[in-house]
């Protein structure tokens, strides 16, 4: 239906289907992906349909691009976080359930992307973390806000401030994610269509 560099938009019985996409399948979230995904939920959110997010099995995201945070000054860095928090916002206020159905590395950017969707199903060797303390980052795309309302202040500083892996198994039990599944996003559909 919507195809480009970044994303691939497919019809589903019970909704959308938006795909991450990229040459070396780490859906890294470039200025160019960011405005292709931005664009891409503005378009479908008058259809009021429900949306499932995905990446690869290997790789829902690796987030921000390095080479172009490393690039950024005051000014470009301050119009790249508001390009991001206008990407999570419009997912977060999606008029729909949203859904991101998660394999493999879901990291910095790429968790603030899912932390912006209103449910979360993980494969079992889903790997998460938010790794910018260690690069001298911090997120400016709302994770700091979502993650500890998520899952309480504490256990988002140590993941934040001490750069932590989550595997699948703990994700669940700080309430990260809402299940396990092999197939996350026929599980998410499987959802949307028991409404749960």
């Amino acid at each position: 239906m919507i195809s480009s560099r970044f994303i691939s938009l497919h019809n589903h019985e019970h909704g959308f289907l938006l795909r991450l996409e990229s040459a070396d399948g780490t859906n890294r979230l470039t200025r160019e992906c960011v405005l292709s995904l931005h664009a891409c939920i503005q378009k479908i959110k008058a259809a009021s349909r429900p949306l499932v997010i995905t990446g690869n099995e290997k790789t829902f995201s690796v987030g921000a691009d390095l080479l172009e945070i490393a690039a950024l000054n005051g000014t470009t860095a301050y119009d790249f976080s508001k390009m991001g928090q206008e990407l999570m916002r419009g997912i977060e206020e999606f008029p729909a359930p949203v859904y991101a159905a998660i394999s493999g590395y879901c990291m910095g950017g790429g968790l603030d992307l899912a932390l912006a969707c209103h449910r979360r199903i993980a494969s079992p060797h889903t790997v998460f973390g938010h790794r910018g303390a260690a690069l001298g980052l911090i997120t400016g795309w709302g994770g700091t806000q979502r993650l500890p309302r998520l899952v309480g202040k504490s256990v988002a500083l140590q993941m934040f401030l001490g750069a932590e892996k989550v595997n699948v198994q703990r994700a669940l039990a700080i309430r990260l994610i809402e299940g396990i599944a092999e197939d996350p996003v026929g599980e998410a559909f499987a959802r949307i269509a028991n409404r749960d």
